[in-house]
């Protein structure tokens, strides 16, 4: 199973990014081998507008099965929910801690965004 976590570095001791559409990028883990991959997100937190919808399509191209992020706006939620990845809001810490919580299974996937379009 891989799982994305809103990051700025590929560094595990990194903290957990609040906004997923604005994230440098997404640290990518395969929990099985826990072979660990970053991808960059900067040409979409650069956009003026749907960054949310193109950090999806990252996510999406990632084959990730669940996203663990702070804050995802509905457009970028729906994106992500159709092509049937879990997502966890409302997240933070440094990702070693998250992903831990997140194996534990003491996080709730949410059934929603958590924030309106365009948060900042």
């Amino acid at each position: 199973m891989k799982v994305a976590l809103s990051a700025d570095s590929a560094d595990l001791d990194g903290v957990l990014q609040q906004r997923f559409g604005r994230t440098k990028g997404f640290l990518v883990i395969d929990l099985p081998n826990r072979s660990v991959d970053y991808i960059e997100n900067r040409s979409a937190a650069d956009q003026a507008i749907g960054a949310g919808i193109q950090a999806a399509q990252n996510v999406v191209r990632a084959g990730v099965a669940a996203l663990i992020t702070g804050h995802c706006g509905p457009k970028a939620f729906r994106v992500l929910q159709a092509a049937g990845i879990d997502i966890y809001v409302g997240c933070s810490g440094t990702l070693v801690e998250i992903l831990q919580k997140f194996e534990a299974g003491e996080l709730a996937c949410a059934n929603d965004a958590d924030v309106e379009g365009h948060w900042v």
